[in-house]
């Protein structure tokens, strides 16, 4: 089986358990919605949607929006929210390196720390920019290396067997200059701002415990330690706790971001 696709079943698998932290999320969709600048009557495609707080954000505001998530366990979730709310939505099972979707088919293309994961980000970001318009907005949330979230990738990454070659760290999409490069002479009006996520949590390792059981990679890599070393998955908590420790205050775990918004030329 090729090396990517297997990687990405993986992930399929993993974040079967994210859901959890919707209510985390949630904020933040609000935000990447109203700093692409949304509006009713526009068509947007959200990549890899998740349980669809983009999706739903955006609906409400009546736009004509159309979810796509690689995982099923979170459409199922995205389709309940979307029922919920009293929003239609098509939602579509995909993969952001084979986006099912005509060229200039969107006027806006969004991904809160989604896209991210897909193993190729050339492909991914070619794929985006391929469905959005002429004249079109792409906007995403993303993780810089060097701020907690980025620093926790790549603790857990150093407990986890390595990747496939090509394979690049989701943190990277964190980086001006790399974002930059990804983007390429493809977009114009490139923007970046800064914004916060506030994770409520009892203790650094109240947040671990439910990052164990609900975020992508650390599912695997836990049941995987668990079962083959569990000294060496003690280390990793232990150093998991300290790297909360620098960032908690207040019972609250602090997760800056990075938001990125660009027009296609």
């Amino acid at each position: 089986m090729d090396p990517f696709e297997t990687f990405k079943a993986a992930q399929k698998q993993g974040w079967a358990h994210f859901t959890p932290f919707e209510a985390i999320t949630t904020p933040c969709a609000a935000k990447l919605v109203k700093r692409a600048g949304v509006r009713a009557g526009h068509r947007v495609l959200d990549v890899a949607c998740g349980t669809g707080v983009v999706s739903v954000t955006a609906a409400r505001l009546g736009a004509r929006v159309t979810g796509l998530d690689l995982t099923p366990e979170l459409l199922e979730r995205a389709r309940e929210n979307a029922r919920i709310a009293g929003v239609e939505i098509d939602w579509r099972e995909g993969d952001v390196e084979k986006l099912p979707f005509e060229d200039a088919a969107f006027d806006f293309v969004l991904s809160e720390f989604g896209h991210i994961f897909a193993p190729r980000p050339e492909v991914a970001i070619g794929e985006m920019l391929r469905v959005l318009k002429p004249g079109g907005t792409i906007a995403f949330s993303t993780w810089p290396p060097e701020l907690f979230v980025g620093r926790m990738f790549a603790l857990s990454a150093s407990y986890m067997p390595t990747p496939p070659p090509g394979v690049a760290p989701p943190p990277l999409w964190g980086d001006p200059n790399i974002v930059r490069q990804r983007l390429g002479a493809a977009v114009k009006d490139v923007l970046f701002d800064r914004a916060t996520m506030l994770v409520p949590a009892l203790s650094p390792s109240h947040h671990r415990r439910a990052s164990e059981k609900s975020a992508g990679s650390m599912v695997r890599m836990v049941a995987e330690l668990e079962a083959s070393d569990p000294a060496k998955l003690e280390k990793f908590r232990r150093e998991y706790d300290a790297l909360a420790g620098e960032y908690f205050e207040d019972n609250y775990l602090r997760q800056d971001y990075l938001m990125t918004r660009a027009r296609k030329i």
